[in-house]
């Protein structure tokens, strides 16, 4: 009994985990995504923000 008790608490535990965790990876996906993009363009080196740009625009990303 001792075994399934723990095994359930287990799983719960798991299962919680899993839905609070999920959220917080996207959520931080983009937040570095946004940081590095936008550093990126400001950054006064130029090989640097050419690079940033012209990795926008092989995505499609409009920048001017």
């Amino acid at each position: 009994m001792q075994n399934q008790t723990s095994t359930v608490t287990t799983v719960r535990k798991a299962s919680i985990s899993t839905r609070i965790s999920k959220p917080l990876q996207l959520i931080g996906a983009f937040v570095l995504g946004a940081v590095i993009v936008y550093a990126a363009g400001f950054v006064s080196t130029s090989a640097v923000h050419n690079a940033a740009h012209d990795m926008r625009h092989s995505q499609g990303f409009p920048c001017h």
